[in-house]
């Protein structure tokens, strides 16, 4: 062997068996079973009969069975005492029940006790959480189909915005209180799409559609007392069924075509009429202005008729003649005719009757 010549003899430990060295010891200067000496690691035993020995030592009585059964109660006392303490955080509340029955106390943010195992604690956050309903457009999921009040199928993707305000409730009366938000709100949505046309969903009227929502999911949860509060309710995405999303783009265009060419034609109609109506209130001024001047004119000659009738009452003869020869002043004024009257052997005057002529007529044509 290889050994069999180290220190005279024995095995590896220099000894064979308590010997060959004469003192027991192995090659690291202790005996193979005392590994704790020098620098050789301790082995398993060794250390689980120190452990016993430090036990033996704290135990009062030494290791007799009422020092092993006060050991093993301060265990079952730390355990038992680590398990009926608890903390709640500021954004949770904590309800304790006992044997399955809920206490009515809600414990609030801190450190708190209670009796376990026969009481028991359930925690719930109560800030606000959001539960999105639907599925994305473009996905495979049929979860956001829904038809609309004009048998048009429209895919609905929303969120509901709540919190707990009964941490009690919200645990001991719904078996799922989030799984029952989830149908309440899809039934709800789908009951207001129903009812309306599938323009309110994309684009008209979406606000009262969430709200309408809101209200529906609201009344239902407070039936069902639930502890939970809606906050929001929002349509995050309305659009077609993948399947007829073309023929629906091309059916949008078509509709905003017609509302241009409403409003193109609305707009010429305007235009049209409000000249119409200026127009209108042209010729109505017109007439009213030709109606007073007529009128005015009337009044004028009769004013004047009067006044002639009354010179003809205080001199009968000269207003006759002055009307004569007022009349056969108008008559005679276009005429191209010279009448001269002239006394028998009295010279008649020179007069340039082309000239005299021609200015009368100028004087008819202008006028």
């Amino acid at each position: 062997m290889p050994w069999s010549n180290q220190n005279g003899g024995g095995g590896p430990w220099g000894g064979g068996g308590g010997g060959g060295n004469g003192n027991g010891k192995g090659p690291w200067g202790s005996g193979p079973n005392r590994p704790g000496n020098g620098n050789n690691p301790p082995e398993l035993d060794e250390i689980i009969r120190r452990s016993q020995d430090r036990l033996k030592r704290m135990i009062p009585g030494g290791a007799g069975g009422g020092g092993i059964a006060l050991l093993v109660i301060i265990v079952v006392a730390a355990l038992w005492l680590f398990q009926s303490i608890y903390t709640v955080q500021p954004d949770e509340r904590g309800v304790v029940s006992r044997f399955g029955v809920p206490k009515n106390e809600v414990s609030m943010p801190g450190l708190h006790f209670h009796f376990w195992p026969i009481e028991r604690v359930e925690l719930v956050k109560v800030t606000e959480q959001q539960a999105n309903i639907g599925a994305k457009s473009g996905s495979n999921s049929d979860a956001g189909l829904m038809l609309s009040g004009d048998q048009n199928i429209v895919n609905v993707q929303f969120s509901v915005l709540f919190a707990v305000t009964d941490a009690r409730a919200y645990l001991f009366n719904v078996e799922d209180p989030r799984d029952t938000l989830q149908q309440v709100a899809e039934s709800a949505m789908r009951e207001v799409v129903g009812s309306r046309p599938v323009q309110d969903v994309f684009r008209d009227n979406r606000q009262a559609v969430s709200e309408e929502v809101k209200t529906i999911i609201q009344s239902t949860l407070d039936a069902y007392k639930t502890g939970i509060s809606v906050r929001t309710v929002a349509i995050e995405d309305a659009a077609p069924p993948r399947e007829v999303a073309d023929a629906f783009d091309e059916v949008q265009r078509a509709e905003q075509d017609e509302d241009r060419f409403v409003e193109e034609a609305n707009r010429y109609a305007n235009q049209k009429l409000g000249r119409a109506r200026g127009e209108a209130s042209q010729i109505r001024e017109e007439a009213a202005a030709y109606k007073d001047r007529v009128v005015k004119e009337a009044e004028g000659e009769a004013a004047r008729f009067t006044s002639i009738y009354t010179e003809y009452a205080k001199a009968p003869e000269v207003t006759r003649e002055r009307m004569y020869l007022e009349t056969m002043e108008g008559v005679m004024k276009s005429s191209k005719k010279v009448v001269m009257d002239g006394q028998a052997g009295q010279p008649v005057p020179y007069l340039s009757l082309n000239e005299l002529i021609n200015k009368n007529t100028s004087k008819g044509e202008t006028k």
